[in-house]
């Protein structure tokens, strides 16, 4: 597995690289803007040289980006789903600058008008999207979500059902979130549970179409359809939920991305703790 952690950008994308490779990490995550803002600065072209000349020599791979929190390409309020879909553009292309494998995205809430109404205009906003960056190599990553709220992509068959709407299987794959699924009420925490969810997983989704984890412990319970990140193995999931998940070996070449609360510090421990709970199985 090649172990991550979202960092920050502040001071520059390069500081990004450069703190991933000091605290020893395979991959990284980053915002290439502020997550709360429509609008940012282009990407100059002297940042972006050092950004790759950092990138290179940190030997930091894959390269993954969230976007904005402010998106919401399910929107039932016309101006809203017209710029959540001109900023969604605009978050590929910056991905793209970056040399980004994936951009993350939310499948954003439906807001009272129901899922299956939520779920055809996230389908329209990607196929639109799609079309419009069909000279782009970044994969949009869906991330399951807890549920909270109108939010969609609680349930796998939401994943499935947005996959199978779209005629871009090499661009459309999917970010697992663990805190995110277990809030959503799929068990990590037993063999029996984990080998359930997988199941599940497997045949609403398919588990070659996961390429990136989101390893976030839960501070709420199984099924609470809160989201809210706890250092791993301090939450409900605890250290057996991710043995489980980290021994198992169809995520072997799988990018794991700590996005747990607090500082870097913090990003490190949490990242040597998932190395020593996958070394379990060795």
């Amino acid at each position: 597995m090649r172990f991550g952690a979202h960092l920050s950008t502040a001071g520059g994308l390069h500081h990004a690289a450069r703190n991933g490779a000091a605290l020893g990490f395979d991959s990284l995550q980053i915002f290439t803007k502020s997550p709360s803002q429509w609008r940012a600065a282009p990407l100059r072209e002297d940042a972006l040289t050092t950004w790759r000349e950092a990138l290179t020599a940190a030997g930091l791979y894959p390269v993954i980006v969230h976007d904005a929190y402010l998106i919401n390409l399910a929107a039932p309020d016309p101006t809203v789903l017209m710029r959540s879909r001109a900023a969604f553009a605009e978050e590929l292309r910056r991905a793209e600058a970056v040399g980004a494998q994936y951009l993350v995205t939310h499948l954003g809430a439906h807001l009272g008008t129901g899922e299956a109404a939520g779920l055809q205009r996230l389908m329209e906003s990607l196929r639109q999207l799609l079309n419009q960056t069909s000279d782009l190599r970044v994969q949009i990553a869906l991330e399951t979500t807890a549920g909270q709220g109108t939010a969609l992509g609680w349930r796998f068959e939401h994943l499935g059902e947005v996959l199978a709407g779209l005629d871009w299987p090499a661009r459309v794959v999917v970010c697992l979130d663990t805190c995110h699924v277990f809030a959503a009420g799929y068990e990590l925490r037993t063999p029996e549970g984990y080998a359930a969810t997988m199941e599940a997983l497997a045949a609403q989704v398919g588990l070659d179409r996961v390429t990136v984890i989101h390893a976030n412990d839960s501070k709420k319970p199984l099924g609470s359809r809160v989201d809210r990140h706890a250092h791993v193995g301090q939450g409900e999931i605890g250290d057996a939920g991710f043995v489980n998940l980290l021994t198992d070996p169809r995520w072997r070449e799988t990018a794991v991305i700590v996005e747990t609360p607090e500082s870097e510090t913090m990003h490190a421990v949490n990242v040597q703790r998932l190395r020593e709970l996958a070394a379990t199985a060795r």
